[in-house]
């Protein structure tokens, strides 16, 4: 079954990524920081394989934004080299890392929450499903905002490697804005891909 594999493949690739990242990361603390979604992701989606599973393209989703969080742990944000590499192309003078991880926070999230309301019949017609989608990413993306916002509190000047903000004044607002588009983004690409993965789920 095509989930199944989806899921057995994915689920390798990323422990062999947790161990590879977490042998020297940059910081240990914002490494566990990082990586902590996807240890508690990865056996939920074991757990609710029988009972609920997802589609190919979902759990693809999800193991695509899991190695985007476990690369970010292993350097921190700040520091990965594809981020200097897009800066460079880009003429940027902070590292945009950060902003692909927000960026995936409102891209992935926004086709799991479109299949929960269709696979549950929870909303009726295109407008109101695309309107409830976009209102949870960015739900989540403000609930991991207070979350940085605890931790900033917690760890004070530590918690420089997990925000990632690099001095940015506006950074929670453009993070925001980055899960936004991530969101939109994935309803305009995805959403008829995402239809056809359904129809084959409930074969």
């Amino acid at each position: 079954m095509m989930q199944l594999r989806c899921l057995q493949l994915g689920s390798l690739a990323l422990i062999a990524a947790l161990i590879a990242s977490g042998v020297h990361p940059f910081d240990r603390l914002t490494w566990l920081m990082e990586v902590l979604p996807v240890m508690i992701v990865l056996p939920l989606l074991w757990a609710s394989y029988r009972r609920y599973p997802l589609t190919a393209l979902l759990y693809s989703l999800i193991f695509l934004h899991a190695l985007v969080l476990i690369v970010g742990g292993a350097y921190s944000y700040a520091r990965v080299p594809l981020g200097f590499e897009i800066a460079q192309w880009l003429g940027l003078d902070r590292n945009p890392y950060d902003k692909i991880g927000h960026f995936m926070q409102g891209f992935v999230p926004a086709i799991a929450v479109r299949e929960i309301l269709l696979r549950g019949a929870y909303v009726r017609g295109s407008n109101m499903l695309a309107f409830l989608v976009i209102c949870v990413v960015l739900a989540i993306s403000a609930s991991y905002e207070l979350i940085e916002w605890a931790a900033a509190l917690w760890m004070g000047q530590d918690a420089d490697e997990f925000l990632g903000t690099q001095g940015y004044e506006w950074d929670t607002q453009s993070d925001m804005w980055f899960a936004l588009l991530g969101g939109t983004s994935a309803l305009l690409l995805l959403s008829r891909w995402h239809d056809r993965a359904l129809a084959q789920l409930n074969k």
